[in-house]
């Protein structure tokens, strides 16, 4: 300790210089740290910014690939109206919406007679061995009228269903033909092929009774079944055909009627029912019962059930059903009511509604000579309307739009009408009601000219307008086909006007259109119905052209 101090005393600058190296040799040491820190921060700053440039490129590159070089499916672009003629040819009553060729438009289906077919396909009788002239089934886009496909399909068409979803080996959706001479035949929806043709033998003077019943598998093949009434005199026969390959399943039954009948299914929770209706009685059948009558067998399906209610009101040996209306049925209707459907009946003075569940009556309403099948619509924001047409006087109907659950008449408008006139349409609207589409002539209050033979102009009804009618079209054509429809999901809805000579008439030319609702609606003409307008007619016009349709599932 003393030396120490002799040696600080003895030499002064050499501690200090000790201290001053010292803390001079500690003062590098931090910086060398300090600048070492620094240094990895920026090391590690600047592979945040390539790892951030590198998922950027990246971004940009997926971006580009699916924007330019993977294509997007094309959208088919609708034309607004399109025609199809044929000439020297007739047409058949029918037409069918389907998505063909699965572009998610809609497309039309409809028959015709002629020696030959549409130029594009160059088809004739004799490619299928038929007599000329023959009826043919075709396709035809609903996007611009170029035909998909086009087939003979028979000498004549006593009956054509589409949009049967399961048939043939493929299990395919298809349409179903009666033709001459008798032979059933399953043509595929999608190519126009036929997957099978069965002979029948249904005997002299019968009438084919529409549609043909979808049932389930009951010869265990796996594909759906059919069953097809057929009408002879005062008996309907009971025809069960494989859907797999149309082979008969059984023999036919027969059920005895007291004249010309009619037939509507009614699907209950546990059971499906068959209902026969002529001018004095209602008959009632269960599935269980017809696969029974044709096959001599009992089959332990769930479908194949009884409901223990509606046998209750069977008579056990005629098989008449106790209904409070059941004399004088023009038609009957299924009306959807929560998770159930009720049943309309239509007779010659009233339509009642009836309670699937117990056969109560649930309202009457003075409907008399309905003249065509009743019509789901709304009138009210989601609640169910049906549209009911009725003859008042010779070439004078009323259209009345009827609340379903409880009778009231909600609106109402005569017409002159003229028979062959087609039946009304609907459209849903995105407001969750409906445009509906009327045929008449209207004739203003007070004036008291009419015509022997009215014209034919097809109107336009919404509710936002309660007094207004839109005139959208008059047509002088014989007019065999009318609907109209969603040709695409939600937007771009449509009507269909198939024109021409029927069967029996002398042939001429046949036009198939189709034309976009608001084409008409912007060039209509308004109609006020009480005489006050409380907007200008361009302003409804605009209104009306503006409103959006929408798809009910």
């Amino acid at each position: 300790m003393d030396n120490k101090d002799s040696e600080a005393e003895i030499h002064p600058l050499k501690t200090e210089d000790v201290k001053l190296q010292e803390n001079h040799e500690n003062s590098v040491e931090r910086r060398r740290i300090l600048t070492k820190q620094p240094s990895q921060l920026s090391r590690l700053s600047r592979w945040r910014t390539a790892a951030f440039f590198i998922s950027l490129f990246l971004c940009l590159i997926i971006v580009f690939a699916f924007s330019f070089i993977i294509p997007c499916p094309e959208r088919p672009v609708s034309e607004r109206t399109w025609f199809r003629n044929y000439d020297n040819a007739v047409a058949y009553k029918f037409l069918a919406i389907e998505d063909v060729n699965k572009d998610k438009v809609q497309d039309v289906i409809f028959a015709f007679k002629a020696g030959n077919g549409s130029s594009s396909f160059n088809t004739s009788c004799l490619d299928e061995g038929l007599p000329s002239p023959c009826a043919f089934l075709a396709a035809v886009s609903g996007t611009n009228g170029r035909v998909l496909w086009e087939r003979p399909a028979a000498r004549e068409v006593e009956w054509l269903e589409c949009g049967i979803q399961q048939l043939g080996e493929a299990k395919a959706p298809g349409c179903l033909l009666m033709g001459k001479p008798e032979a059933l035949t399953a043509v595929d929806l999608q190519t126009g092929e036929v997957q099978w043709r069965q002979s029948s033998d249904l005997g002299a003077n019968y009438t084919i009774l529409p549609p043909v019943a979808v049932i389930p598998d009951v010869d265990s093949d796996g594909v759906q079944d059919l069953i097809i009434f057929i009408a002879t005199g005062n008996k309907v026969k009971t025809f069960i055909h494989s859907g797999k390959n149309g082979k008969q399943i059984g023999s036919p039954g027969s059920l005895d009627v007291d004249g010309k009948a009619h037939y509507f299914r009614q699907n209950l929770v546990s059971s499906s029912y068959f209902l026969f209706y002529t001018e004095n009685s209602l008959y009632a059948y269960s599935l269980k019962d017809l696969y029974s009558a044709a096959t001599g067998m009992e089959r332990k399906l769930p479908s194949l059930e009884q409901d223990p209610q509606w046998e209750k009101n069977i008579d056990p040996i005629t098989r008449r059903l106790a209904l409070l209306s059941s004399r004088g049925i023009r038609y009957l209707a299924r009306i959807p009511r929560g998770s159930r459907e009720n049943i309309l009946v239509v007779s010659s003075e009233v339509a009642t509604l009836v309670n699937t569940q117990n056969l109560q009556t649930l309202w009457t309403l003075n409907a008399s000579r309905v003249l065509s099948e009743p019509l789901l619509g709304y009138y009210k924001p989601d609640v169910l309307g049906l549209v009911l047409e009725s003859e008042i006087e010779p070439n004078r109907k009323k259209v009345m739009i009827v609340e379903s659950g409880s009778g009231a008449v909600q609106w109402d408008l005569k017409l002159n009408w003229r028979a062959g006139s087609p039946g009304p349409a609907t459209l849903s609207t995105a407001d969750h009601r409906s445009a509906f589409l009327l045929w008449g002539e209207y004739q203003a209050a007070g004036n008291q000219t009419r015509s022997r033979t009215p014209l034919q102009k097809l109107y336009l009804f919404h509710p936002s307008y309660t007094n207004v009618l839109l005139e959208l079209r008059n047509s002088t054509d014989q007019i065999i086909g009318f609907t109209a429809a969603l040709f695409e999901r939600s937007r771009h809805a449509c009507y269909v006007l198939l024109r021409g000579p029927q069967p029996g008439e002398e042939p001429g030319l046949v036009s198939l259109m189709k034309r976009k609702l608001k084409e008409d609606v912007s060039q209509s003409r308004v109609i006020w119905l009480n005489q006050v307008a409380v907007d200008t007619e361009q302003y409804v016009r605009d209104r009306l052209y503006r409103m959006r349709f929408h798809s009910r599932e």
